[in-house]
């Protein structure tokens, strides 16, 4: 597996995670990266604020999932030596029977960079922009 691969293996493992309702495993794989959100001040790092970020931010239902599919797409990364960057962008889609009906509840871009350390690629940054957002009252604990 090349480089590109193995980076866009960390971009996937971020989306399961979270779908899975791991915000511990999503903190893990954000450990040593400093997470960003477009029009907010400041950033997030390591895996104690991590995590109590999206246990804070995220809700959960009684199968300890947040009832989503992050839905990664036009990954386009680029390799320069121990360095990488990744453009993508995010769907989520959403059902919670009886609430709310399959649909998509935001859309946005990622832009991620990546170190390899001794031989394994991490996050070192990862900066989210929000474009789009359909109703987020089933998933979000905070107002956006």
């Amino acid at each position: 597996m090349d480089d590109a691969q193995h980076i866009a293996n960390c971009i996937y493992a971020y989306a399961e995670r979270i779908d899975l309702g791991d915000f511990e495993g999503v903190a893990q794989v954000l450990a040593h990266a400093a997470v960003t959100f477009e029009g907010v001040d400041g950033a997030q790092q390591g895996v104690d604020a991590l995590t109590a970020l999206y246990a804070s931010t995220t809700k959960r239902y009684d199968d300890g999932t947040p009832k989503t599919k992050h839905v990664t797409t036009n990954v386009a990364v680029t390799v320069d030596g121990a360095t990488g960057s990744a453009s993508s962008y995010f769907t989520v889609l959403q059902a919670v029977p009886g609430l709310l009906p399959l649909q998509p509840i935001i859309a946005g871009r990622y832009r991620d960079r990546f170190e390899n350390v001794d031989g394994q690629w991490r996050f070192s940054a990862r900066h989210v922009m929000v474009d789009l957002m359909g109703d987020l009252s089933a998933h979000l604990k905070i107002e956006l």
